[in-house]
């Protein structure tokens, strides 16, 4: 059995006022659109057209289970399972981070900063869902990529993206805090988003974070915010090749310390970069 619309309009209107008193107009609007694109491929111009179209029952079924649990303030990407990052779509579950546009920026940075027809060897250590060497990987094909995380649950999500992506990424699991790096490479870049949110920063984040992202990927205690940079800067100096170079991103209220700390360590070209909300959000750093 089909439920047909009156278009691929008449149904993001009808969604989008199902969500408003929830969201607001603008977030019911924005949610609705990636509701559709992600579940049944319905992008903005489908809509902006009125492309005409009908669903199965078990797909309007599906639809309203999904807006039932956005009203309840389920993120949308927890709710469709999938979230967008660097023009492709990256499998999400409770186990991983979201992908942030933040770390988006990261990408285009290592990106600017590093020549595509160059062999590098990159490390991405905390990878989560895999996006930011999947990304590299799709984008330098002359590079090979590695990526370590202390959890097996966001590895088996990491390796369902590079497969779905047809990314080539090893990946292994480690805790960088105690463990030695299960790669015998030396590397031209190596990259982490590790946990630097401060315990004592809890009550000033959005509570779908607070429920939805897993806590082991997100704090650090408040009597050591560089905890997971300290440890990754000094294993970088044993495992970067010379000049090579280390990407961090990072907390904005910690970009001077992080910097300094770098320095410190007798990394070289210690530069800390914004996002486009201009606060602190990135560094590079050269061995």
């Amino acid at each position: 059995m089909e439920k047909a619309f009156n278009g691929a309009k008449a149904l993001k209107n009808y969604i989008a006022e199902a969500l408003t008193p929830i969201l607001g107009d603008r977030e019911a609007e924005s949610v609705t659109f990636g509701l559709l694109e992600d579940l049944f491929e319905i992008d903005k111009m489908k809509v902006m057209t009125n492309e005409r179209l009908s669903l199965l029952e078990e797909e309007y079924d599906e639809l309203w289970d999904a807006v039932e649990e956005l009203k309840q303030g389920v993120p949308l990407q927890h709710v469709t399972g999938v979230a967008p990052f660097y023009g492709h779509k990256f499998i999400v579950n409770e186990h991983t981070l979201v992908p942030r546009p933040e770390t988006e920026e990261l990408i285009k940075l290592i990106l600017d900063e590093n020549k595509d027809n160059e062999l590098y060897n990159i490390l991405d250590i905390g990878t989560g869902t895999g996006c930011i060497p999947i990304s590299l990987d799709l984008e330098m094909p002359h590079c090979d990529a590695f990526a370590v995380d202390i959890s097996e649950k966001a590895l088996f999500v990491a390796r369902r993206n590079a497969v779905y992506l047809d990314a080539a990424v090893s990946f292994e699991q480690m805790d960088v805090l105690k463990d030695e790096l299960p790669f015998d490479q030396q590397f031209e870049i190596i990259v982490s988003n590790p946990p630097y949110i401060c315990d004592k920063e809890k009550a000033d984040m959005d509570a779908n974070v607070l429920e939805y992202d897993p806590h082991l990927a997100l704090f650090v205690p408040d009597n050591d915010p560089l905890l997971f940079y300290k440890k990754i800067a000094d294993l970088a100096l044993t495992k970067l090749t010379a000049n090579g170079k280390l990407y961090f991103e990072i907390n904005e209220a910690y970009g001077a310390e992080t910097k300094t700390m770098l320095e410190e360590k007798g990394y070289k070209n210690v530069e800390v970069f914004k996002d486009l909300n201009d606060k602190d959000r990135m560094v590079r750093a050269q061995r």
